[in-house]
This record gives structure tokens, sequence and C-alpha cells, in this order.
């Protein structure tokens, strides 16, 4: 597929959550109508990742609407999202015997592209 055929999409960078957990909510919403999934996210029990890919969900939505004002919101699907893995922030945690020990907070990114698909 090619970007030109994109209606719109929507990056969200550098988010504080791991890539897998947000994998799990992003593979509920692929192929579905905008409406659709948002309303699966807000009842989703995946509470922290959820809210961050409902961001760049409204995000892509509102891109939508900026770059072509006559478009329909109903007629929008999610028709790519990526997870993609961003960089570690590598912290200390001390540890039993003087020691220390390597915790990894990880990153991710997130991208959305929406296409017009008429007649429900």
């Amino acid at each position: 597929m090619k970007e030109e055929a994109y209606v719109s999409r929507s990056v969200g960078k550098y988010l504080k959550i791991s890539s897998q957990k947000c994998q799990l909510v992003t593979d509920l919403i692929r192929e579905r109508y905008v409406g659709e999934a948002l309303t699966i996210l807000r009842f989703s029990k995946k509470k922290k990742a959820s809210s961050i890919v409902e961001k760049v969900l409204r995000s892509a939505i509102a891109n939508a609407q900026q770059k072509s004002p006559d478009v329909d919101v109903d007629d929008l699907y999610i028709s790519k999202v990526c997870v993609n893995q961003g960089p570690q922030m590598k912290r200390w945690r001390a540890a039993p015997m003087g020691r220390a020990t390597r915790i990894i907070k990880r990153t991710c990114h997130v991208y959305i592209f929406l296409e017009e698909k008429k007649g429900r």
C-alpha cells in the first residue's frame, strides 16, 4: 500500500509503555470503523494502553477533518496500525549485598493510517 492512498495518518512517538502491551490493544481495532474502534478502546480492560492508542486515533481523525473538511467521519476506517519499539531508558535499582540491577523502561511508537470506505 502506498502512503498517498491514505486519507490521514497519525503517529505517537516515544510513548512510555512497552510495545508488547500496546500491540495487544491495537490488534483489537485493526480493520474496524473509527466509531467502533473508539468504543472498543473506551471499554478495554488495558486502561493505559487503550488511552494512549485512543489519543493517537483521535489525532488521526482530526488530521482527516483538517486535511479535507468534506470527509465523513462515519466512513473512516483503520486500514493500518503499526506498533514499533522505541528507545529504552536504562535505570538502576539497588539489589542485595551492595549490588545494582538494571531496569529497562521501554517506549514505543504507534502509527495509525485511516482510509475512507463508502457504504457500510
